[in-house]
């Protein structure tokens, strides 16, 4: 196995992101500068010792942080970051995740985005800070792979499932539920308007788009696979973007294994050769758009200003009391 001191430098730099600790910080407490640090996420060899200090800082293993087997990623910083990298170098994407694909999603997703994910932070979350500082720092994450698929233009083929679909058109752009009527209502105006866009990108036909919608059962945890020159990587993540959030809870999962790849890609392959596709696609979205009563009128002024103005009410989760959990859901 040939060890690849730059992609350990982007998970290193990815792990350090999801710890919540700036540079400065990871540098003093292994004994290392600032610059030397950089140096070490750009890819320079180093001592084991130092790979040692920063997995024990990090609470990441050495498997994991050399890329050895499974990378398991506890953090939704982490693994946005990770994603992010990883696109950049990416020729092919193949993303099986919904009902919104981040990459294609109108502009005015990724400006309301931040009030949903913030509103998605229960009350009574431990850390509540340090959770809403993670908030901006995917954001700021999510908006460079933004810029990062524009200036490349990867292929990429995207597999919504439209069940997803309808529970989003139906519940609209929402980070918790309950919510007042106005504020309801006005995501659901919003999600309105992105599958009005997501019908606009089909129909544009742009070369290297590919949008399939599968009607048939998908995974419930979304993946992606990453074809780069020389490797392909395959991701697995509880984390998800849009309607109902979550940004907090799950262990997402990277791997190069050629079983895992040859078998997501088959999957996938079943997924696409089913799915709705082109004018058959936008035609059932718009037929979904159609047969599906729209919310009260009076609000859809507020929602059409906030395309322009960004502005979003926005509320934060109702305050309950803490409550003894009698199980997880899997």
């Amino acid at each position: 196995m040939t060890i690849r001191f730059d992609e350990i430098g982007q998970r290193l730099k990815a792990f350090r992101f999801g710890s919540g600790l700036s540079a400065d910080e990871v540098a003093k407490k292994i004994g290392v500068s600032r610059t030397a640090l950089y140096r070490i996420e750009k890819g320079e060899l180093t001592k084991i010792e130092t790979f040692a200090k920063l997995s024990e800082l990090l609470n990441v293993s050495m498997p994991t942080l050399f890329g050895v087997g499974i990378e398991y990623i506890p953090s939704a910083v982490s693994y946005f970051e990770r994603t992010r990298q990883l696109e950049e170098t990416a020729q092919h994407l193949v993303v099986l995740a919904g009902p919104i694909s981040f990459l294609l999603a109108s502009d005015q997703f990724e400006a309301t985005l931040e009030h949903v994910l913030s509103e998605s932070i229960s009350e009574h979350v431990p850390d509540r800070k340090r959770s809403l500082a993670d908030v901006q720092q995917i954001m700021a994450i999510l908006h460079e792979r933004k810029q990062t698929y524009r200036r490349n233009r990867p292929s990429i083929v995207n597999l919504i499932s439209t069940r997803q679909i309808e529970r989003f058109l139906s519940n609209g752009l929402v980070g918790h539920q309950p919510l007042s009527h106005e504020v309801q209502t006005q995501r659901q105006w919003m999600a309105r308007q992105e599958l009005e866009h997501l019908v606009s990108v089909i129909q544009e036909e742009s070369m290297g788009v590919q949008i399939g919608l599968v009607s048939d059962n998908l995974p419930l945890g979304g993946f992606q696979i990453f074809r780069q020159a020389d490797r392909s990587t395959l991701t697995l993540s509880p984390f998800r973007l849009g309607e109902q959030p979550n940004i907090r809870v799950g262990v997402a999962m990277a791997t190069s294994a050629p079983e895992a790849l040859r078998l997501h890609q088959q999957v996938a392959n079943e997924a696409w050769r089913t799915a709705m596709k082109g004018q058959v696609a936008s035609d059932y979205l718009q037929g979904l758009l159609k047969s599906t009563p729209k919310p009260d009128r009076i609000l859809a002024v507020s929602a059409s200003k906030s395309q322009h103005n960004v502005t979003l009410k926005a509320e934060s989760p109702p305050k309950r009391k803490p409550s003894i959990s009698r199980g997880l859901n899997t």
